[in-house]
């Protein structure tokens, strides 16, 4: 019999984080959160968009087995500025079986109509710069820090339930050596003398942070016009300086510039975490912390996360001085392969963005949807 649970106190909320550590401890592929990051995200008082969201935590168990989590969500910013009703759940891990599964989707599906809302869709997070998708292909790679991995059951589950596909995310890769500076040089010299750009790159965090609240305002303008985003709030942005910024090399992180000195866009890259949290195991010290270190600064593996181009300077060639920064940047690192984080399959403006680095599909993700 399975029994359902509502984590109530921080020694449930542990278990619920921790959970995936058993469910894949076999697994070669996935790579484990830190502990203490993964709580913080989930603390009330500590997680600003808990401000803007409402989130309750379940558990699963098979007599006195833990078999299974999810994450509840109601986003209000997106119900009330939308007028989306969607039932977010996201952190949603469980073992083959369905009775796991349907008490777990139930218990959201039953949150979801109380607050009267049409729809659930998952996996999701909290927000837009949260984890998305359930992986459908790409099973024998690597994850990242920055997406879920899951066996390959998960999808047959969903569909069981009768959920239906909602998106599609696809990620991609690519050899940095794909990289022909041909292809943008002379154009990086042409946007930058017609529209009096220059590029501006950091050595350390420090120098990197007065530009940060300017950044999240491209961030917001850029991606303003999705059908699904909600604006990060200004308490969200200190919150992500905080947490984020230094996780990032500074020499990664590349700003476009005005002659006004006016941000038109940025561009983030983050090294690869991935074997060194394998090593770290959920912990930062005391040899967790030496891991990310070493991989932050020797890294031979780049995951493009994200870019963002002012409105006005979209379609106009501004993606040539962002690439001929990293070109340069990755020929000095001794960079050797190209990362990029899930974007969705009908995004035709990326696609043309990254054609002429013929970039490889190697994972699938989706999120699923239920009427309510």
């Amino acid at each position: 019999m399975i029994k359902l649970k509502e984590v109530a106190n921080t020694k449930e909320l542990k278990q619920f984080v921790t959970f995936p550590f058993s469910l894949y401890k076999d697994s070669k592929y996935w790579v484990p959160p830190i502990i203490k990051d993964e709580l913080d995200s989930f603390n009330k008082d500590i997680n600003p968009v808990f401000k803007d969201a409402d989130a309750r935590f379940f558990l699963a168990y098979k007599e006195r087995t833990l078999v299974g989590r999810v994450a509840a969500i109601i986003n209000r910013l997106e119900i009330g500025q939308q007028s989306i009703k969607k039932m977010r759940f996201g952190w949603f891990d469980f073992i083959d079986d369905t009775n796991v599964s349907k008490i777990l989707l139930d218990k959201v599906a039953e949150i979801g109509r109380e607050n009267d809302l049409e729809f659930m869709e998952g996996p999701v997070g909290f927000s837009n710069l949260d984890k998305v998708g359930v992986l459908v292909d790409g099973f024998d790679h690597l994850g990242s820090m920055v997406t879920w991995y899951n066996h390959p059951y998960y999808e047959k589950h969903y569909t069981d339930f009768g959920f239906v596909k909602e998106k599609e995310y696809l990620e991609n890769k690519f050899p940095a050596s794909n990289a022909d500076p041909a292809l943008f040089t002379k154009l990086n010299d042409i946007v930058k003398r017609r529209y009096g750009l220059r590029e501006k790159n950091f050595t350390n965090t420090k120098e990197v942070m007065p530009f940060v609240d300017e950044m999240f305002d491209l961030f917001n303008a850029t991606y303003a016009k999705l059908s699904s985003f909600v604006p990060i709030t200004e308490i969200q942005k200190a919150y992500f300086k905080k947490r984020y910024i230094s996780f990032i090399n500074p020499e990664y992180i590349k700003f476009i510039l005005d002659k006004n000195d006016k941000l038109i866009s940025f561009a983030i890259v983050m090294p690869s975490y991935s074997k060194a949290l394998q090593k770290a195991k959920g912990k930062l010290f005391p040899l967790g912390i030496f891991y990310l270190l070493s991989a932050k600064k020797n890294n031979k593996d780049a995951i493009f996360y994200l870019i963002g181009i002012h409105p006005e300077y979209q379609n106009k060639g501004v993606t040539a001085i962002i690439f001929n920064e990293y070109y340069k940047t990755f020929k000095k690192k001794g960079v050797q392969m190209c990362y990029r984080t899930p974007e969705l399959e009908d995004n035709l403006a990326i696609k043309q963005m990254w054609k002429h680095f013929s970039p490889t599909v190697y994972k699938r993700r989706r999120t699923y949807r239920k009427n309510l």
